[in-house]
């Protein structure tokens, strides 16, 4: 049983895990659009919304405030150019949004291997 076990392993080391979620969550907020396995699509959903909602609070909130998430958000990142427009054009599209920032669209099965691929996207207001 998996009780109270978080996160996804994904077939990798921890330091591959890592890194992997990282580049999946910049390109996300890159190209806001990005297809992926299903397990991928899941295992970085979270830190997106969690980043964007960051994101929305420090806004928000004075500029104190506003650098300690622009500094934490860079800290998951790989590219300042993806973190500015996290702050400058993502975020306050959904100013007014309570959550649920992502929408996930099944695509059927890969030609290879057959695992099940899936647009992650954000959601238009």
């Amino acid at each position: 049983m998996r009780h109270q076990v978080a996160g996804f392993k994904l077939g990798r080391s921890s330091g591959h895990r890592t890194a992997l979620r990282r580049n999946m969550v910049t390109e996300f907020f890159r190209h806001e659009k990005i297809r992926t396995t299903r397990a991928k699509a899941a295992a970085i959903r979270g830190a997106a919304e969690r980043l964007i909602t960051s994101a929305k609070h420090g806004l928000a909130a004075g500029e104190q405030r506003t650098v300690f998430a622009r500094r934490r958000a860079a800290a998951k990142l790989n590219d300042p150019v993806v973190v500015k427009k996290l702050f400058e054009e993502i975020a306050p599209r959904y100013a007014q949004r309570p959550g649920g920032y992502t929408r996930v669209v099944k695509l059927g099965p890969r030609q290879g291997d057959a695992a099940e691929m899936v647009f992650l996207e954000l959601v238009e207001e």
